[in-house]
C-alpha cells in the first residue's frame, strides 16, 4: 500500500517511530507534505523556505520509499525560486492549499507551468476546507478547470473534493475528454480519495467513481491525512479495510485494486510509466 497524503506537523524527526509504523500497517510507501508556508492560516512562526524544505527532504533522506512534497505557496514573491531550489535538491512534487486565492490567479498559474515544465506532480487540496476562514469558495473543483491551459500538469485533487464529489467527476470527464482531444501535451487529473467523504459517504462515492463510466480506474489513488508525528494506526486501517471491502463489494478484480492502492500512485509520483491514460474518450462527451 502507498499512503499518498501524510502531513509533517512537527520539526522534530523522529523517522524510525513512523517507520515502524508504516510496516506495522503494511504500507511500502508514503508521501510526506512538508509543514505548510507562513501564509498559511493553522502555520506556526514565520516561513523560512530552506527550512520547510530541507525538514521535509530530511524525513524522507535515506527511503526510497517516502516522497517528499513541498508544500508551496504560489503567491510568494520568491515562488519560482522556491520551485527551481526544490527540485534542485531532489523533491518529488508539490502540495498547494488554495485558501485565499483561486487556482486561476494569474501568479498562481505561471508558478503551475513551471511545475509542469520540471515534470513534477502537485496535489491540490480540494473541497471544504477545515481552516476556521472563509475559503472553501476557492477550492470547488469547477475552479481546477483552468489547469486546462497547463500544459502536461500532472496532478491531483484530493478528499474527493467533498462535498463536491459529483462537481469533481464532471471536471475529470473533462479533463479526461482533452486528453483524447490533445494526448500529447494535456495536463492529467488525478482523485485522492484521501477522507474527505465522512464514512456513511464512502461506498456511495467509491461506488460512483467505478460505475460513473468514465476511464477512471487508472486515475484514483489512497491516502490516509494522517501525520508522521502521530500516524494514527488504527484509523489508517479503518479507511483501507472500509475501502477494499467496498471495492470487494463492487466486484473489483486484484489488480484494479491493487492499482487503487498503489499503482496509480506510482504513476501519479513518475515512479511507474508503464500505464498510461491516453487517448481515453468520454462516453458521451462533445
Amino acid at each position: 500500500m502507498i499512503d499518498l497524503h501524510v502531513h509533517i506537523t512537527t520539526k522534530i524527526i523522529r523517522k524510525t517511530n513512523f517507520m515502524d509504523k508504516l510496516e506495522i500497517i503494511g504500507v511500502g510507501e508514503a508521501v510526506l507534505l512538508s509543514l505548510p508556508p507562513g501564509s498559511f492560516s493553522n502555520a506556526k512562526g514565520k516561513d523560512l523556505f530552506h527550512e520547510r524544505l530541507n525538514n521535509v527532504l530530511e524525513w524522507c533522506d535515506g527511503g526510497e520509499y517516502l516522497h517528499p512534497f513541498f508544500w508551496i505557496d504560489p503567491l510568494t514573491d520568491d515562488a519560482v525560486k522556491q520551485v527551481n531550489t526544490a527540485c534542485e535538491k531532489g523533491i518529488a512534487g508539490f502540495k498547494v492549499i488554495c485558501d485565499r486565492f483561486y487556482p486561476s490567479d494569474e501568479k498562481a498559474m505561471k508558478i503551475f507551468k513551471l511545475i509542469a515544465r520540471r515534470s513534477k506532480p502537485v496535489l491540490f487540496h480540494s473541497g471544504i476546507l477545515w481552516d476556521g476562514k472563509v475559503s472553501s469558495k476557492y477550492n470547488r473543483p469547477m475552479e481546477f478547470e483552468c489547469l486546462l491551459e497547463v500544459p502536461n500538469l500532472r496532478f491531483a485533487l484530493a478528499h474527493v473534493s467533498w462535498p463536491w464529489c459529483d462537481e469533481l467527476l464532471a471536471v475529470y470527464g473533462k479533463f479526461l475528454n482533452a486528453l483524447s482531444l490533445k494526448p500529447e501535451n494535456s495536463p492529467e487529473m488525478f482523485i485522492d480519495t484521501t477522507p474527505g467523504t465522512p464514512a456513511i459517504y464512502r461506498e456511495e462515492t467509491l461506488k460512483t467513481l467505478y460505475t460513473i463510466g468514465y476511464d477512471i480506474q487508472n486515475n484514483i489513488i489512497f491516502g490516509s491525512d494522517s501525520s508522521v508525528a502521530e500516524y494514527n494506526l488504527e484509523w489508517v486501517r479503518e479507511w483501507y479495510c472500509r475501502d477494499r471491502n467496498i471495492l470487494r463489494k463492487l466486484k473489483l478484480n486484484d489488480a484494479l485494486i491493487e492499482k487503487y492502492f498503489s499503482g496509480n500512485a506510482k504513476r501519479f509520483l513518475g515512479t511507474d510509466k508503464s500505464v498510461l491514460n491516453k487517448n481515453c474518450p468520454v462516453p458521451g462527451a462533445n
